[in-house]
């Protein structure tokens, strides 16, 4: 495990592939590690909601971690500048109050709107490298140091969040889709950097920059 770099609290709320990402925030040289421990998540420096699979399912094993309030407020300081706080994949789409995939379930509502469908006439789910495009105004939003004008990110989803005054970076996939969103110091990326090559290194290296800051 890398030592000496800021700590980043990775929750463990039992979904998915959650030592990918920590792995990965350790190898751009974060002190990652997993923990459902309300005490050791209070005390990193920053902290990263993984997800993958179905939102309802996400956020139903959130509730049972006993993570939903510590997720929340952890978003919610983030997002008025205060400690960074990090979403991937489903850990964006939980960041909403609602999404079509799962009627009846909440997010967490930090940010505004509800997840929807992909668009009809495409492959569901996308899973596939797609171009990031930065929206304007935001090419040079820290999330996107050192990455190009036209970086390439690795996604898989049947869903996507709401292109609105948060989006950072869109796709293209039967439309314009958010890709990642930002407010404060609340970033969080549709795509998974872990699975993105170097191009998602350098995200998630961005983001253990902004941790150390």
């Amino acid at each position: 495990m890398t030592r000496g770099g800021p700590s980043v609290a990775v929750l463990d709320y039992g979904i998915g592939n959650l030592r990918s990402a920590q792995k990965a925030l350790q190898r751009v040289g974060a002190d990652a590690r997993l923990t459902a421990d309300p005490t050791d998540i209070a005390a990193a420096d920053g902290v990263v909601l993984p997800g993958v699979g179905a939102f309802g399912r996400c956020s139903q094993a959130l509730e049972a971690s006993g993570l939903t309030e510590v997720a929340r407020a952890a978003a919610l300081d983030a997002g008025a500048g205060g400690r960074p706080f990090l979403g991937i994949c489903v850990g964006l789409q939980l960041l909403f109050a609602a999404s079509e995939e799962s009627p009846g379930s909440a997010g967490l509502g930090v940010l505004e709107g509800t997840v929807a469908l992909l668009p009809e006439g495409v492959k569901r789910p996308q899973m596939q490298w797609n171009r990031l495009d930065h929206e304007s105004g935001h090419a040079g939003h820290p999330m996107f140091a050192e990455l190009g004008d036209e970086p390439w990110v690795y996604f898989v989803h049947s869903y996507s969040a709401p292109v609105d005054g948060d989006t950072v970076a869109t796709c293209e996939y039967g439309g314009t889709l958010c890709a990642a969103v930002a407010r404060g110091s609340l970033w969080a990326t549709q795509f998974h950097p872990e699975k993105s090559g170097d191009t998602g290194l350098a995200v998630l290296g961005n983001f253990v920059a902004a941790v150390a800051a």
